[in-house]
């Protein structure tokens, strides 16, 4: 497996709620993002591959844990790297972390499940073998 892609991330005023804090579905947007930045490092864009191969990645599952609050001008950092590779979906694990030291603290966790469907019909298809060698 290899080692988790790493994203930087500020916290800007449209991130936070009336609290303050990173609203919680924020999350979500920022694991996009690095989803999207890690597929880009593997010579995968998503705009090409929906072009050149018909097909597009979806979301189709997400579990996601929170442990503490980001707030207003933070810098994170999010990791996405692969845990289950199949032919048609591939899961990751992506966490936020607050910090990009030693004493960073880890803020939210989750898994994601990505699907890879026709970009025309929206039925699942099998992911193309050479973006599957690149992930792996």
């Amino acid at each position: 497996m290899k080692s988790a892609f790493k994203f930087p991330i500020r916290i800007y005023w449209e991130d936070t709620d009336a609290g303050g804090i990173v609203f919680y579905a924020n999350y979500l947007k920022f694991f996009e993002r690095a989803r999207t930045e890690w597929l880009r490092s593997l010579g995968i864009e998503q705009l090409a591959l929906k072009e050149e191969c018909g097909g597009m990645f979806v979301v189709s599952e997400t579990n996601i844990q929170y442990f503490s609050p980001a707030r207003l001008d933070d810098q994170l950092e999010v990791t996405a790297q692969t845990s289950e590779a199949g032919r048609a979906s591939l899961v990751l694990t992506q966490q936020a972390w607050h910090g990009l030291n030693e004493d960073r603290k880890l803020l939210a966790e989750g898994t994601i499940r990505i699907g890879w469907v026709d970009s025309q019909t929206l039925k699942p298809g099998r992911i193309p073998a050479k973006i599957l060698e690149a992930i792996q």
